[in-house]
């Protein structure tokens, strides 16, 4: 992976992570750096399964991709956020 790839999987990870905690109800008692580091890891488990799918790239935006890392950002924060309540 080159400089600029790592530099897009971190701004798409912000963003997939900042979703994916809009996505989970109420408050979660998680700070942003876990919030962006959860994202980066959806974002890139995300096209993983978004390229074995087949839905990775396709012609304008691929929104499938981004429901699927949307949906394992949201999937962690709340993992995280219960990992939390519990200590």
């Amino acid at each position: 992976m080159e400089i600029d790839g790592i530099i897009s999987a971190i701004v798409i990870g912000i963003v997939i992570g900042v979703l994916g905690r809009l996505v989970v109800p109420g408050r979660q008692r998680i700070g942003v750096l876990w919030t962006i580091l959860v994202g980066i890891v959806a974002a890139l488990i995300g096209s993983a399964i978004a390229a074995a799918l087949g839905v990775a790239d396709t012609k304008g935006v691929d929104w499938v991709e981004w429901l699927i890392q949307i949906g394992l950002a949201a999937l962690g924060v709340a993992a995280l956020d219960r990992a939390k309540a519990r200590r």
